[in-house]
């Protein structure tokens, strides 16, 4: 029994020590193979660090080459910059000398007119009082505006135009003002400005009624001269606005006015465009029923015309009837003898001629 449990007893320590030869085995592998990948690893690094510095390398070149490029475009342009700027340093001491010359020279024009230059200008208006002077101010800002006037010349191009009671208004100005383009407008518009007669234009205007044989576009543009006159400072949508309102009042024929006010227009321009619609399609209308009423009228005269041709027709036949019957008619002998006048050709009861008996 003792030399079984030796036995088992060394048994035990082949197997302990062939567990440990498989170990060391086993770690001498794990070592060997975690020393392959730490090699590999290693290899690896260092080939990516190689590569890292190549690429280094190249961006280093790239960079260099750049910047070469850049510095070379930068003289160019600079030597550019320069070239152009003694271009333009020249030009400019050549234009200097020129002014110097010609502020030097004395001003004498030529005496052809062919070579002479003038700018054209418009032609300056007169104001006498008669007329408006708001047409007159518009008139004259168009031409100062033209003529390329600063606000003294206007003045003085203004104080010349004016005419007749006109002039009578620089009597009430300074003299230190004549000059004053405000100063003078101030006084003509308050002499003959047209804004005390807005409530007369606005009267004018609740009155106005369109004249007979009067067009659409002429009351339009009559109802919006007043309207600029009577409501200048309205916003202009509710100048559109009651320009339509009056335009449809003044309208003379009831139905295109009543038409009108129900297109309910907005502005003059679409009132006066539905009104002349209107009137067109009216005047259509009423030439269509004319047409209806002649074609109608022809029909009757066309049943008249074929009762007289059947009259015709029949009277035509009686008359070839009453031919034919003297046609049928035996011809007498132009042998026979009147017994009346002893005369061939006709018979006694045909003579015409007159007896001693019938002359008495």
């Amino acid at each position: 029994m003792e030399k079984g449990q030796e036995e088992m007893k060394k048994g035990q320590e082949e197997m302990k020590k062939g567990q440990e030869e498989m170990k060391n085995g086993i770690q001498s592998h794990i070592e060997s193979k975690v020393g392959e990948i730490k090699d590999h690893v290693n290899s690896c690094i260092e080939k990516i660090e190689a590569d890292v510095q190549s690429v280094k390398r190249e961006i280093g070149e790239v960079k260099g080459e750049v910047e070469r490029k850049i510095e070379e475009v930068e003289d160019k342009v600079q030597g550019k910059i320069e070239e152009v700027k003694e271009k333009v340093q020249v030009k400019i001491g050549d234009l200097e000398k020129r002014l110097s010359e010609l502020e030097d020279r004395p001003i004498n024009f030529p005496a052809n007119p062919d070579l002479t230059y003038s700018r054209p200008t418009v032609k300056s208006l007169t104001f006498d009082g008669q007329t408006s002077w708001t047409v007159f101010k518009t008139q004259f800002d168009v031409v100062s505006s033209a003529n390329g006037w600063n606000n003294r010349v206007k003045a003085s191009q203004l104080v010349a135009s004016l005419r007749g009671s006109a002039v009578e208004v620089l009597q009430g100005i300074p003299s230190d003002k004549l000059t004053d383009l405000m100063t003078i407008e101030n006084a003509l518009e308050a002499r003959f400005g047209d804004s005390h007669l807005t409530q007369f234009y606005r009267t004018e205007l609740k009155t106005r009624r369109q004249k007979p044989g009067e067009s659409f576009q002429v009351l339009a543009a009559d109802v919006e001269r007043l309207m600029s006159l009577a409501y200048a400072e309205c916003p202009q949508d509710v100048r559109d606005g009651l320009a339509a309102q009056y335009f449809v009042d003044a309208i003379r024929d009831e139905d295109t006015q009543h038409a009108t006010r129900l297109m309910d227009a907005k502005d003059l321009k679409s009132a006066l465009a539905y009104s002349m619609k209107h009137k067109a399609a009216k005047t259509v209308s009423k030439t269509s029923r004319n047409v209806r009423s002649i074609q109608v009228e022809d029909g009757t005269g066309k049943e008249k015309d074929e009762k007289f041709d059947c009259l015709l027709k029949t009277l035509e036949k009686l008359l070839n009837s009453h031919v034919a019957g003297k046609k049928n008619t035996p011809r007498r002998n132009p042998n026979v003898t009147c017994w009346k006048c002893n005369k061939k050709g006709h018979v006694q009861r045909e003579c015409q001629t007159i007896s001693p008996n019938q002359e008495n």
